[in-house]
Parts: structure tokens; sequence; C-alpha cells
């Protein structure tokens, strides 16, 4: 016996029973094995739901009151997440204070107080704002884990970028929030992290790069910056950059083995060199260990730095 099809309003993202019962649908035909039911109440269609946000719409809808918080709300703002927390798929679902905790199967219920601004609709969920998701998640994250957060939702490009791009909130929006919240859970790591997040890093690994050098003896390098032709115009966009030493830093991560990848990478090779720049290219595993091999490759490109100003001023 052929199913029912679900009502078009279902298919894009998860359901509240109430909802679907008012659609018409039959608690029989939410059962059916087209439908998984995480928790009580909630319902989700295994065909049609695209985007963290739509699979947990429904925890939301089950009440006026029920905001999405944490790593929950880290996903609907695409965050930076350590590993651990990727694999952790149970939601996060806070009330304010003085309202009852939520309790119920596959999520993790909180009581919090939240100022003005720091609840916010977005693409359909109620959820925290960047910068108070970013400081619930103190509570949970290390101190490097959180900068690499941070960085994340502060990322910003400006128009010389090959791709433009506003970040999800400023580093001034997180000691704002820091500073309305100085007794919450977490204060000591989120101050820590607040004064090492910088605008301009892409991904975790870009922020641990950025980390590790500027921890060493190399000082930290530029982010956001520009290498720009003969004629003055933007051609290499590096990962990091020490510029006096003129000194380009690229993470390469696994997609750079794709051969379309390795094309790009050789043009942009090429093109730093022409400028006048060494390109230093960096690897997941230059990144681990306890004297991880990045800083001995900065610390030779350095080197040669400092060795081609001597030549060029004997020269001279």
């Amino acid at each position: 016996m052929l199913r029912t099809s679900l009502p078009k309003e279902l298919l894009t993202g998860s359901f509240t029973s109430t909802t679907a019962s008012a659609l018409g649908v039959t608690r029989k035909r939410q059962r059916q094995p087209d439908v998984a039911i995480p928790s009580r109440g909630i319902r989700v269609p295994f065909e049609g739901v695209r985007g963290p946000a739509a699979s947990v719409r429904a925890y939301t809808e089950l009440d006026s009151t029920s905001v999405l918080t944490h790593d929950s709300g880290g996903r609907i703002w695409e965050c930076a997440l350590p590993a651990w927390m990727q694999e952790d798929w149970r939601i996060h679902v806070a009330r304010e204070r003085n309202g009852s905790k939520p309790r119920r199967h596959n999520v993790v219920g909180h009581r919090l107080t939240f100022k003005v601004g720091e609840v916010v609709m977005h693409d359909g969920v109620r959820v925290t704002s960047p910068a108070r998701t970013w400081l619930d998640l103190a509570s949970l994250m290390s101190v490097d884990d959180l900068i690499a957060a941070g960085d994340s939702l502060v990322c910003a490009h400006g128009t010389d970028f090959p791709r433009p791009k506003e970040g999800l909130c400023t580093l001034a929006e997180l000691r704002r929030m820091v500073g309305a919240h100085p007794g919450m859970r977490g204060m000591k790591t989120a101050r820590l992290a607040l004064s090492e997040i910088r605008v301009g890093a892409d991904s975790p690994q870009e922020t641990r790069m950025r980390l590790i050098l500027s921890r060493s003896g190399h000082g930290e390098p530029a982010l956001n910056y520009v290498i720009r032709n003969s004629w003055g115009q933007p051609a290499v966009w590096p990962d990091a950059a020490y510029t006096e030493q003129r000194i380009a830093l690229q993470y390469d991560g696994g997609h750079h083995a794709d051969p379309l990848q390795v094309g790009s990478d050789l043009r942009r090779h090429s093109l730093t060199e022409r400028a006048g720049w060494h390109e230093v290219r960096v690897y997941k595993e230059d990144l681990e260990g306890d004297k991880p091999f990045v800083l001995e490759k900065v610390r030779a490109a350095m080197t040669r730095g400092i060795d081609r100003q001597t030549k060029a001023r004997t020269y001279t």
C-alpha cells in the first residue's frame, strides 16, 4: 500500500506533530519509515531537509520561548567547532532563567538570561546571536578552540579580495558581550580567547598556524594582506604574511591535491615570486607536535630573506 505524500510545507525541515496534525497528517502517517522521530513531538522527513537550521527548526516551534544555543547555535552560524563537538549531535535548547529547563530525549536543556538583541530569528529558527553563541561556547571549549570559533565569526575580507566577505559579528561586539555578562560560566576562557581573536582567518587550521607563529619568537603574521602586481592590482591573497620579510604563508588543506587546484596553486606561486615575495606552503602535519615544523619553515624563509637583503646591499 502506497504512503500518502506529506504536505509540501512539511518537507522543508523538521516539524512538530501538532503542526502535522493541523495539516491533516494522521499520527499513523507521522510514524511511517520516511519520517524520523528524534524526540517527543518532533518529526524530521528523510527527504527535503537542507542545512542545520532546517533539521532543528521544530525545537523552537514547540513553544515561544525555546532558543537554540551553544554548539547548536554554532552550527546554525557555521561557526568553527572542534571535532569532538561536531560529532555530538545533541540539540542545545534554552529558556529564560525564570522558566523551566527543556527536558526531552536528545536535548541538552539550559536556563539562561538573555539581554536585548541576544536572541534573533535566523533561517526560520530562534537562536542566540553570533556573539552570544560564542560566549556560551566559552563554558565548553578550550581557549584555542574558542579563538578559532571567534576567528570564524569575525572573519571578513575587503573588496580587494576575490570573494569579499562580511563578518557575522565584530570584535567590538564580542568585547561588549563579555562585558555584559561578567559572572557567566567560562568567562575566564572568554577573556583569554578574546585577546587573541583576529579578523581574516578562514579556517581553524589557519587560526592554529597563526597562534603557533605568534606565540613563537617569529612574531604575529598579518592577515588579510594583499600582494599587488607591478600595476598595483591585487594579485595574491596569502593566508598570512610577514610583510617586512616579504614571506607569504599559504595553508594547503586536503582539497589542494585536486588537479585543478594544483594548477591554481602553481599560478599563485609564480605570481608570488614574480612580485618579489617568497611563498611558504604549510600543511596539516606542519602544525602538529610539540615543535611544529611550520616554525622551521618560516625560520628558513626568514634566513633566506636576510641573505637576499645582505647580497642586495653588497652589490649596490
